[in-house]
C-alpha cells in the first residue's frame, strides 16, 4: 500500500517511514533560511528587502517557494508586523525600533513541502511585547508535548489555549494549523484551542503544522483590501511561532528545528 492510499477515517493521509527523510530535509532548508535571515532584520530595514533576500536564499539551496504564485501570491515569505497577525505582505515600509515580526517561509525541496515560521525583533524589544512572544513560543511546544499516537487533535488546541489564557493573552480562532506533505494544505485543520479527548485521533504518519497566534488584547481579527493582511480587530500586538511536526510511533518528530537554535529571538542574549 502506498502513502497515497493510507488515509484515516477522517480523511488524514498517513505517510511511511521512508517519508519523514524528505519531510526532515524540506523543513531544514526552510529552518536554515530563517536563521540566516535574522542578520536582515533591523530598524531602518524594509520588509520587502527581507523578502528579496529571502527569495535568493531559496534559490540558492535549489529550492522552490511555495508562495511565489499560490492563490496569486507574489512573494516568498509572508511577514507580519506588529498587529498584523498573519499573511503579511512585504513592502517598502521600514521597520522601526521596537517592532515585532513574524516571518513564515515555505520551501518545496523534491516534492515536500517545509513549512515554518518565528518571530524576529528590530531594535530593543519591549516589555510587553517580549512578554506576548514567550508565551507564544511556549504555547507552541505545550501544543507540541500533546501529540503522540492516541491522543487528539483536541488535546493539541487545548494545550494551547490553557496556557495562553493563563497569561491573560488570547489565541486566534480564525485561522489554524494544516496537514502538508506533497501539497501545501491538506487535512486536518489544527485548531489551536478546543477541549481534551475531541477531534481527530493522532495515528503514527500523520504530518502537520502547529503555528498558534497569540494576541495581547483580544483574539478577533480582521482581513484588509488586500484579501491576504489579517490583523486584530484591536490593533493590539500579536505574535506567531510555527512547527511542522510529524507524529512517530511514540511522540513526534520535529521537521523545522533552527540548525542553529536561533528560533526564538532573543537566542543572541
Amino acid at each position: 500500500m502506498t502513502a497515497a492510499d493510507r488515509l484515516t477515517k477522517d480523511g488524514i493521509r498517513l505517510f511511511n517511514p521512508e517519508d519523514f527523510v524528505g519531510m526532515a530535509e524540506a523543513g531544514r532548508v526552510a529552518a536554515t533560511i530563517l536563521d540566516d535571515i535574522a542578520s536582515h532584520v533591523f530598524v531602518g530595514q524594509t520588509t520587502g528587502e527581507i523578502d528579496r533576500v529571502i527569495t535568493k536564499m531559496v534559490d540558492a539551496h535549489g529550492a522552490k517557494s511555495a508562495t511565489i504564485g499560490y492563490k496569486g501570491y507574489q512573494h516568498a515569505s509572508c511577514i507580519s508586523v506588529n498587529h498584523v497577525v498573519c499573511h503579511g505582505i512585504p513592502s517598502d515600509k521600514r521597520l522601526k525600533d521596537g517592532d515585532i515580526l513574524n516571518i513564515d517561509v515555505t520551501v518545496i525541496i523534491d516534492g515536500w513541502y517545509g513549512d515554518t515560521s518565528r518571530m524576529y525583533v528590530a531594535g530593543k524589544l519591549g516589555r510587553k511585547a517580549e512578554r506576548l512572544i514567550q508565551v507564544t513560543h511556549d504555547s507552541l511546544f505545550k501544543g507540541i508535548e500533546a501529540v503522540k499516537p492516541g491522543n487528539t487533535f483536541g488535546d493539541i488546541g487545548h494545550a494551547i489555549q490553557r496556557f495562553v489564557e493563563g497569561h491573560r493573552m488570547s489565541v486566534v480562532r480564525d485561522f489554524c494549523g494544516h496537514g502538508l506533505g506533497r501539497v501545501f494544505h491538506a487535512p486536518p485543520n489544527v485548531l489551536h484551542y478546543g477541549r481534551p479527548g475531541t477531534g481527530p485521533v493522532l495515528e503514527e504518519g500523520m504530518f502537520f503544522t502547529i503555528e498558534p497566534m497569540v494576541n495581547l488584547g483580544r483574539p478577533e481579527t480582521k482581513i484588509l483590501a488586500d484579501d491576504w493582511t489579517a490583523v486584530t480587530r484591536d490593533k493590539s500586538l500579536s505574535a506567531q511561532f510555527e512547527h511542522t511536526i510529524g507524529v512517530t510511533a511514540d511522540g513526534f518528530e520535529i521537521f523545522t528545528l533552527s540548525p542553529g537554535d536561533k528560533f526564538h529571538p532573543t537566542y543572541a542574549t
